[in-house]
């Protein structure tokens, strides 16, 4: 009887290490998942000065984008989009904008892990809406 019993340590490594592991791998891929994509944060409506043109408004967004590698185009009064390439990533914004405010709203991507029904997309997005805003921000200031 003594024989075919063994010591609990015994039977319970290799238990134990699969466990380990599938929760490590389970950990892993959560964390994963929860770095790549981000609910998609639109920025604005952001002020414009009072005395600011609407070709001066357009040329402070063309000269923000342009300084941070957005190619930036106007689509008519009130609307510029912008097209920011960076390796394999696309993303494209517009850029509405009046007398009072501009904002700047999701408009297509690749390679951004945009998801539609979530509305969400790859981290890395907020970010660079953010920097242009500010960057918009700071050529308005110069008017």
């Amino acid at each position: 009887m003594s024989a075919r019993l063994m010591t609990p340590a015994v039977l319970s490594f290799p238990t134990l290490s699969r466990r380990f592991v599938l929760i490590l791998l389970a950990l892993a891929a959560l964390a994963a998942a929860g770095c790549r994509s981000n609910p998609i944060q639109d920025a604005g409506p952001s002020p414009i000065p009072p005395k600011a043109t609407q070709q001066q408004v357009e040329e402070a967004i063309v000269r923000a984008g342009a300084g941070l590698g957005w190619a930036m185009k106007p689509q008519g009064p009130g609307l510029v989009i912008g097209t920011l390439a960076l390796r394999d990533h696309l993303a494209i914004v517009e850029i509405p904008h009046n007398s009072r405010s501009f904002s700047i709203r999701y408009k297509d991507s690749r390679n951004l892990d945009f998801n539609a029904a979530a509305h969400t997309i790859h981290k890395n997005y907020n970010s660079w809406v953010q920097n242009l805003n500010r960057a918009i921000l700071a050529q308005l200031s110069m008017l």
